[in-house]
């Protein structure tokens, strides 16, 4: 496995950290990984250990405000700042691999990153996949400055414990302009024009369940997929059944190739 580190000058200047990590032999396709609110791109551990085995290269960046990229600790001016530094980093990888498929990988956050990303580029992808989607943005906290809650992340102890150990996730308080709060409401009457192949998760531990079918249902593509995961919560990726997670986004990779 090779791994690497680099950066770009995203929307407005900022810094953009991103890393990849590729197979020693021929690859088979791009997993482009956009991760979620308050985290960062290195706890995607599980996909980058199951997939490059597997042939696939996995790149993924911290978006502004996160990890080690420039901006306000989990805070974003506008939320489509940050589907302009995901096209510049699409762009950057495509340039690495002409003529790979590239497949988008959003969760939570990510995930309606990644939505709002297809609406406008959906020609270059070959595929989205979604984790923890929602069809609404979730209202803003009661109580300003309200800490940030895990208890929704996963059922391992030890997932907990290493997020709130990892100095690059946020751990709040919430800021009052928090991505989650300039999400954009039209996104619900837009899923519509999403034609492209889509593979929509979601633990049924929490509501990710119903909020993922709310999702498959809206979207327009007709090669569409639904995976809800009994007793799963949140981090889909890195709940106990995490194999079986990814066994069912190697199936339908595989079968998009």
């Amino acid at each position: 496995m090779k791994h690497q580190e680099s950066n770009f000058k995203g929307y407005k200047d900022y810094n953009i950290y991103y890393q990849s990590w590729q197979p020693e032999g021929n690859i088979k396709a791009i997993l482009l990984v956009a991760h979620g609110f308050c985290e960062h791109s290195g706890r995607y551990g599980n996909v980058v250990n199951y997939f490059i085995p597997k042939g696939y290269a996995v790149y993924a960046l911290d978006h502004r405000g996160h990890g080690r990229s420039d901006g306000a600790r989990a805070q974003v001016d506008r939320f489509t700042d940050f589907v302009e530094d995901l096209k510049t980093f699409f762009d950057i990888v495509h340039k690495e691999h002409p003529g790979k498929k590239i497949f988008l990988i959003g969760h939570s956050m990510g995930s309606a990153i990644s939505l709002i990303y297809a609406l406008q580029y959906q020609h270059e992808l070959a595929g989205l996949i979604t984790s923890g989607a929602r069809v609404n943005p979730p209202p803003p906290p009661r109580v300003p400055n309200q800490p940030i809650n895990t208890s929704f992340f996963s059922r391992d102890p030890a997932v907990i414990q290493a997020h709130k150990n990892d100095p690059l996730v946020y751990h709040g308080p919430m800021p009052q302009n928090a991505p989650p709060t300039k999400m954009t409401n039209k996104m619900q009457e837009e899923l519509p024009q999403i034609k492209l192949p889509a593979l929509i998760m979601g633990g049924d531990g929490g509501e990710d369940g119903e909020q993922s079918q709310a999702v498959y249902e809206l979207i327009g593509s007709e090669d569409k997929t639904i995976k809800r995961y009994k007793n799963a919560l949140h981090e889909i990726f890195n709940e106990p059944e995490h194999p079986m997670v990814m066994a069912d986004m190697e199936k339908w990779l595989e079968s998009h190739l």
